[in-house]
């Protein structure tokens, strides 16, 4: 059974950094799984994301400022967050996809409880 703990929320000022970090039990592969946040509607968005190739991937919003990686040693994901913006104050989620026949599928996507990112003006 998957379970995820996240840490690492805070908050912050506009230009700061955070790093969130999500120790992974229960799964040990380096793909299919990443960093989500809570969009202003409902539901989630995609912040950063390994995928199937074990190669990351960025929503628009984050590209050239976050970072995902993962300590292979330590099992944990990590996010490392620069130049924050008051836009990117969010519940963070770290999630991890079923792994079938070399494909990430979310359906059954395990989701950690979150960890609050406040970034003020």
């Amino acid at each position: 059974q998957v379970q995820l703990q996240e840490s690492g929320g805070g908050s912050v000022q506009t230009g700061g950094s955070l790093t969130l970090s999500c120790v992974v039990s229960g799964y040990t592969v380096n793909k299919c799984l990443g960093w989500f946040r809570q969009a202003p509607g409902p539901g989630r968005e995609e912040v950063a994301y390994i995928d199937r190739y074990g190669s990351p991937t960025y929503g628009n919003s984050v590209k050239g400022r976050f970072t995902i990686s993962k300590d292979g040693a330590k099992n944990e994901l990590k996010l490392q967050m620069n130049s924050l913006s008051p836009a990117d104050t969010r519940m963070y989620y770290c999630a991890v996809d079923r792994l079938v026949l070399g494909y990430c599928v979310p359906n059954g996507r395990t989701w950690g409880q979150g960890t609050q990112v406040t970034v003020s003006s």
